[in-house]
């Protein structure tokens, strides 16, 4: 059984982390620099952009984390150091080199992580000159300043820790992102750090990772833009004291379950927090003939901007999730589609309570049935699609798998803030 428990990147044993203003940009008043360090040497693995234009530090982590070994990670915000060439390269040896040296660990085991601007030069200098403060002010209740820190267009930090039993010890995962712009299907502008004190070798977390992430952060979209920073690392520092996993038995099971259970939060918060968003949008398709097919769906479905933009207007189109569907190329039966979107009160609460079911017991509205548009009750349905998260759910008649997706509703908002994003 999966619980939800408090602390963030510092929830499982031997974690330390840390937040500090190193000044990388005049206007940016608050922390901008994160830390997140391990007491013991982790094993790790780690996933990254599909974006071909990757930036420099995402070079430097892909071949750090290649040994499968780490052991901190720091992060800096405002400066995406992309396209930036040899140095930027260099910058992200120097800062690994720098807090190595203010940890006392060896720099092969420090990943570094950006995100802010592409194509300007971390302020190096400044970045350098605050690594020893910042490994100074570690502490285990340092998570949430560490979350804050790495927010760039984030309206609220994002972190969460689960725990579960797995060989009679009690194994903790915790996590942070930030993600808010730039978020499309195969990870986007997404930084994400998860920590665990599992017993469990590289292969083994990449394994799993592999398997939680096309279900859960790679469901999320909210702009249809892919970043040039994604990425998503994991270390396990073995400190719960279970039995080594090192194959796909029935504790990496339940090790999957877990961090399926904590990452599907994240995607949610993610979503839910996309820029200028006011509702988080969920899209569950149930019915379909194959899991790949419902996720497929699901994931058209919420990254049609027609449908997002329909969900701002409180319009239940279902001509707008239709024509998503018609063109996702899943194989599926239209003529038995039936589309109902659903909503109630205090969805809010989710932010509080991670574990909370959104839609249990919430009010809905059937827009199609059988793949013909209903009349509906107009004022109910505005009601329903005006709270702070909306299901869109959608029943095939094809088989018995499902899918979900996350995103978000199109706003004015979202182009003010992309349109003066440098500044």
């Amino acid at each position: 059984m999966v619980k939800f428990v408090k602390g963030g990147v510092c929830a499982a044993q031997g974690f330390l982390a840390s937040g500090i203003h190193s000044g990388l940009k005049e206007s940016r008043k608050t922390d901008d620099t994160a830390l997140v360090y391990s007491q013991r040497l982790c094993d790790a693995a780690g996933l990254f952009t599909s974006n071909k234009v990757k930036a420099e530090c995402v070079k430097f982590t892909k071949e750090k984390i290649k040994g499968g070994k780490m052991q901190a990670a720091i992060c800096n915000v405002c400066y995406a150091n992309a396209c930036t060439g040899p140095e930027g390269f260099k910058t992200a040896e120097l800062t690994a080199a720098a807090v190595a040296d203010a940890l006392k660990i060896s720099a092969d085991n420090v990943i570094v992580c950006s995100t802010g601007i592409i194509g300007q030069p971390v302020p190096r200098d400044a970045l350098l000159s605050h690594i020893p403060p910042l490994a100074s002010s570690l502490s285990k209740d340092g998570n949430q300043k560490a979350a804050k820190a790495i927010m760039t267009t984030d309206t609220r930090f994002k972190e969460c820790a689960v725990q579960t039993e797995i060989g009679g010890k009690t194994v903790t995962i915790g996590a942070m992102c930030k993600g808010s712009g730039m978020i499309h299907i195969n990870m986007g502008t997404m930084l994400s750090f998860v920590t665990t004190d599992c017993d469990i070798s590289a292969s083994m977390l990449d394994a799993a990772l592999r398997q939680v992430v096309p279900a859960t952060y790679n469901c999320v979209s909210v702009d249809g833009d892919t970043s040039t920073n994604d990425t998503l690392t994991i270390m396990a520092n073995g400190m719960a004291g279970n039995v080594r996993i090192q194959e796909k038995n029935s504790d990496w099971e339940k090790f999957v379950e877990a961090l399926s259970a904590l990452s599907e939060v994240m995607a949610k918060k993610i979503a839910a927090d996309g820029e200028g968003a006011s509702r988080l949008i969920e899209c569950f398709v149930n019915g379909a003939k194959d899991e790949e097919s419902a996720r497929r769906l699901a994931k058209e479905i919420i990254s049609s901007n027609l449908v997002k933009a329909a969900m701002f207007g409180r319009d239940a189109n279902c001509g707008r999730v239709l024509c998503a569907m018609g063109y996702s190329g899943a194989d599926f039966n239209p003529d038995k589609a039936t589309v109902r979107f659903l909503s109630k009160e205090g969805a809010a609460r989710y932010f509080d309570d991670p574990a909370a079911d959104l839609f249990q017991g919430a009010e809905s509205v059937e827009v199609v049935r059988d793949g013909v548009g209903l009349a509906f009750d107009e004022e109910k349905a505005s009601r329903i699609l005006g709270r702070e998260a909306v299901r869109i759910a959608v029943q095939l008649g094809d088989g018995n798998a499902c899918g979900k997706a996350w995103g978000c509703d199109l706003t004015y908002d979202y182009v003010k803030i992309n349109g003066d994003y440098r500044s």
